[in-house]
């Protein structure tokens, strides 16, 4: 009997593989970054053969490693980067060009004119999602319009469009030799092409981007037992059932068991992602959020989510690391920042893809303000954790404006909860208790929680509730005073953001 499911985390910045036994424990896991592409200010790429390749070699590592076999896999699933747009060529299987990645942002004029055209008011009904940068529609378009050859392509159904997802499983089952070309409910809600009631592509979407349909996978529920397929026997995966894919924020509110109306996680990772599980209600935002797939399991009906997506998080603390050298790791950023009491007036708002959640605004670039003579690397450390945690803040008051619901705690996963004086700066920005489960990254959890359950391998989410446990949770230190202060200045400081790019 298989005693083991195993996820594929493709994340932006790296990729894991990893192994959970029935309790949810992890057994196995490794991780490989990948190369971040910059070819020009606002662009973001990402090579797929590169993407590939590191997937298959986690797989290899993983099992390898920890001398677990394929035969122990009841499942795999698969949690990815949503929005990352790429086309290649069914019968070669070469990407036309890099995938390019949801942080980048040369598609404002296409986002701009939709907006100017009156057409976000249909793209929020039917998809939930404004006119943006972010979202897969218009990146398509702009590889539609801009790759040599690639339009004839897609049209004859040769070129082929997917999200990582879509990428991953075609290769996982054969590729060239007939792998599936399907995507799932969550990472397709995130195109502005799906039809959010429907969950089917939308032919008003499609012209509006001038997609062919021909070169779209198929939408399934985000975990189901036989429509994903089987890994290639020559694959890493070998014939291991694939039985699940969510988009990793989806997954990751898998992971943490949020199952009921009104239950929120947030995940810290190269950005920030709050969602609220509204149940099988379409809920509308006011607010500047997002309306989303939560996730579907099998035939049963389709779960939906507020979200509220931030851009750059984590990532800052790299650019700290990378572009500025002010430190030499991710954990670094931690001692540095306490080195000083607080920022000492000092904000930084790292708009640099823009402003997503709740803010929709291409126009802004990063700022750092209140700089005096006195002030040193440690402030900036500080503010770049304030940073993520002020925009936390942002998507919250929007999401208690839109659901009602006055949030008493927060869950919280992702790599940046490793930080103890950032989730403690969490805890005493919102004002509520933050609660870190055991296992911390739950977007690997989540999407072998949804494998699981497609072959039976957990018989429903009681028995996956009955797995959460709490690891760490702070609680709020600061006075409301001196909250409401603080959030006042981060508020001036995103105003200063606005404008400074022109995005015609």
């Amino acid at each position: 009997m298989s005693e083991f499911v195993g996820a594929i985390d493709q994340g932006t910045t790296s990729t894991r593989f990893m192994v959970f036994d029935h309790a949810g424990t992890v057994v196995a896991s490794h991780q490989v970054e990948h190369s971040q592409y910059l070819p020009r200010a606002g662009w973001v790429e990402h090579d797929p053969v590169e993407v590939w390749e590191r997937t298959v070699s986690v797989i290899d590592e993983t099992l390898s490693k920890s001398g677990v076999t394929r035969g122990d896999l009841a499942a795999v699933g698969v949690a990815n980067q949503r929005e990352t747009t790429l086309v290649w060529d069914r019968r070669t299987g070469r990407p036309y060009a890099n995938a390019i990645v949801w942080q980048d942002t040369r598609t404002d004029r296409i986002a701009s004119a939709l907006e100017r055209d009156g057409k976000g008011a249909m793209i929020r009904r039917k998809a939930g999602l404004p006119p943006a940068t972010y979202f897969s529609g218009g990146k398509l378009q702009w590889l539609l319009e801009n790759v040599d050859g690639l339009r004839p392509a897609a049209e004859a159904g040769d070129a082929l469009f997917g999200t990582i997802d879509t990428w991953l499983l075609w290769n996982l089952t054969g590729g060239v030799r007939g792998g599936s070309h399907v995507t799932d409910v969550t990472n397709a809600s995130r195109t502005m092409l799906m039809d959010l009631q429907t969950l089917e592509w939308d032919r008003e979407l499609l012209e509006l981007f001038s997609v062919p349909p021909a070169m779209l996978p198929d939408i399934l529920p985000s975990s189901h037992a036989s429509r994903y397929g089987h890994g290639a026997n020559d694959g890493p995966l070998g014939a291991v059932p694939i039985t699940a894919a969510l988009g990793d924020q989806q997954a990751a509110m898998v992971g943490q068991v949020c199952f009921e109306p009104g239950e929120a996680k947030n995940t810290y990772g190269t950005g920030n992602f709050l969602l609220l599980n509204t149940g099988t209600e379409l809920v509308r935002s006011n607010s500047g959020l997002l309306t989303t797939v939560c996730y579907q399991i099998g035939q049963d009906d389709p779960v939906y989510a507020l979200e509220g997506s931030i851009a750059v998080t984590g990532s800052a603390v790299q650019w700290l690391r990378d572009q500025l050298g002010i430190i030499g790791s991710a954990a670094e950023s931690e001692e540095l920042a306490l080195t000083v009491q607080g920022s000492e007036g000092v904000y930084f708002v790292p708009a640099f893809s823009g402003l997503f959640a709740p803010y929709w605004r291409s126009d802004a670039r990063g700022v750092i303000v209140g700089l005096s003579r006195y002030h040193d690397k440690a402030h900036i450390a500080r503010a770049t954790l304030e940073a993520i945690c002020y925009q936390s803040r942002d998507v919250v008051v929007a999401m208690e404006k839109d659901s009602g619901v006055r949030l008493e705690s927060l869950k919280v996963d992702g790599g940046i909860t490793a930080n103890r004086l950032c989730m403690q700066t969490q805890a005493d920005i919102l004002g509520v208790s933050v609660s870190k489960p055991v296992v911390a990254e739950t977007t690997a959890l989540g999407a072998a929680y949804a494998a699981g359950l497609a072959v039976s391998f957990w018989k429903d989410d009681k028995e996956l509730r009955a797995n959460w446990q709490e690891e760490n949770r702070w609680e709020p230190s600061s006075d409301e005073s001196g909250r409401q202060a603080g959030y006042a200045g981060w508020k001036d400081a995103v105003n200063r953001t606005l404008g400074l790019v022109n995005v015609g």
